[in-house]
């Protein structure tokens, strides 16, 4: 069949639901998401396997799951889906420039950093929505912004990290430093070697962390035991109370060394750790295009790292 012929005969909102089926894995589940039946689902996808002359779909007990042939179609019909739901924001802009919304994603790490970012644009540009999702652990993939689910990702990139169909755009290097609470009885030492803090008790981000793993490294490569790692979270406030009161030691990025607990800071301690850089980046996704109001909130968050370079 004549791909003007199968374009003729396949609509977005086939694509919408072909998508929902291979996402929840069920028919009935996609359905239910979608608020129609069963099997107005079914006689879609039937539609599109007749379209295409393919199966697109592998039945089973478990449910179902795409073919080559499906993978393809979600592939591409995603970038499509995508591409006019972004010419829907862009039209909506362009009806009224102070208004739409910005998807981001970022570790909830950021949230304190860039949390006076957040607020002046929120006041500069009250008709912009902003809805701010956080991360989990840092990974090469972004399935929310591969799915279009994100505008942008904000990540500490841990190179080589992403995929040929990323974009990546280094804002800063955010260094890892060993930190203490600012009353800390270590935060009045001039000098400090690693090996002082053996028997110490350290709070930090789960072993499969980037800090965590250069920290573990040090002692290693110091011919030392392996740090007592007390407490693991990606809780930045939890991390900052034990430091400040509970007499922890951790490894953090240097942008973190701002939040405190109680209204006492934190202070970078003079340890030593092996060469290393954690740069912090934008990520999207490439050939997409991004709406007016996304590119708005990508340079006012550019313009405030450069004006706020000394934090970080």
């Amino acid at each position: 069949m004549a791909m003007t012929t199968v374009g003729r005969r396949v609509r977005f909102r086939d694509l919408e639901v072909f998508s929902a089926v291979v996402e929840y894995g069920s028919m009935a589940k996609a359905a239910a998401h979608l608020g129609v039946t069963q099997p107005a689902v079914s006689e879609i996808v039937a539609s599109l396997e007749s379209a295409f002359r393919v199966r697109l779909l592998d039945r089973g007990p478990q449910g179902v799951a795409p073919t080559i042939y499906g993978n393809a179609l979600l592939k591409r019909g995603l970038a499509a889906l995508d591409e006019l739901k972004q010419g829907l924001r862009d039209i909506s802009f362009l009806a009224d420039p102070s208004a739409g919304e910005v998807r981001i994603g970022w570790p909830e790490s950021f949230s304190e950093l860039l949390s006076s970012m957040v607020r002046a644009f929120c006041v500069e540009h009250p008709g912009i929505a902003l809805r701010i999702d956080h991360l989990p652990i840092p990974s090469g993939e972004l399935p929310e912004l591969h799915a279009r689910k994100l505008d942008i990702a904000l990540t500490r990139v841990h190179v080589p990290q992403f995929g040929d169909e990323f974009n990546v755009e280094i804002l800063f290097d955010d260094p890892a430093v060993i930190a203490a609470g600012a009353n800390s009885r270590w935060a009045r030492r001039r000098r400090i070697e690693l090996a002082d803090l053996v028997d110490e008790p350290w709070v930090v981000t789960p072993r499969e962390t980037l800090t965590t793993i250069l920290l573990e490294q040090a002692f290693r490569e110091n011919a030392l035991p392996a740090p007592k790692l007390r407490v693991m979270t990606f809780s930045v406030q939890l991390r900052a109370h034990l430091l400040v009161d509970g007499g922890f030691l951790t490894c953090m990025p240097r942008s973190l060394l701002h939040v405190s607990a109680g209204g006492v800071g934190l202070k970078e301690l003079p340890v030593r750790l092996p060469p290393h850089t954690f740069p912090v980046a934008i990520v999207t996704v490439k050939n997409r295009t991004l709406t007016p109001v996304v590119e708005l909130f990508l340079e006012r968050l550019r313009v405030f790292v450069r004006s706020n370079a000394a934090r970080f």
